[in-house]
């Protein structure tokens, strides 16, 4: 990756990876100026049962088909590359000290949010880089929320919140539509829907949500 000021992050299972994703992508990259979005499937989710999660070669496969005629955005291995499970801080441990020259924001949902005080080493990660929070139009995050005041204060000067149209797209409403042999279009990217009926995924037991 060549030497960018203002690098995104963008992490998840990616199971499926669909529109709602990439509009969060893009749209932070536009409204926070950022040179480059790494988007990175997550090889062992710590949150989800593996075996409720697709195998992570079909997953960045489907990745790499979404974002290929983007030029911001870049595919990295480097939560599959890594043994054991995926944590974030570790992700952002290594994106600092591979690109000591950037300033990092991590892209997560209102969700995620709400669950990170219970992540690995939250103290540590909010320490480290800036936090873009997606929400879908008219949602609120209320900082009253119980979840929230277990959080690092340090946290609150580095976060900022960014409404996305379509980002209730959700990847288990996509998996249940497959599973029932119903139509995905205009939910994902042509080549992602080809890419699931050519390898027949979602054919089986639904997965767990993302």
């Amino acid at each position: 990756m060549k030497q960018v000021k203002l690098l995104g992050i963008f992490g998840g299972t990616f199971d499926p990876i669909h529109y709602g994703h990439l509009i969060a992508a893009q749209y932070a990259s536009d409204e926070f100026n950022l040179d480059k979005v790494l988007i990175v499937p997550t090889a062992r989710p710590p949150h989800k049962e593996i075996e409720n999660v697709e195998d992570e070669l079909h997953r960045y496969n489907m990745v790499l088909l979404a974002v290929q005629d983007n030029p911001v955005f870049e595919v990295s291995t480097l939560e599959m590359d890594r043994k054991g499970y995926s944590y974030t801080v570790d992700t952002i441990a290594y994106c600092c000290e591979k690109h000591p020259e950037s300033q990092l924001f991590l892209i997560i949902g209102a969700d995620c949010l709400l669950q990170m005080y219970t992540w690995k080493d939250v103290e540590s990660l909010v320490t480290m880089c800036n936090f873009i929070v997606v929400t879908r139009p008219g949602y609120a995050v209320k900082p009253s929320d119980k979840a929230l005041t277990r959080l690092p204060a340090a946290i609150w000067s580095r976060l900022k919140y960014l409404e996305v149209p379509g980002f209730d797209i959700s990847s288990s409403t996509i998996r249940e539509r497959v599973a029932r042999g119903k139509t995905i279009k205009y939910l994902v990217p042509p080549e992602v829907e080809n890419y699931i009926f050519e390898k027949g995924l979602y054919r089986q037991e639904e997965k767990a949500d993302d």
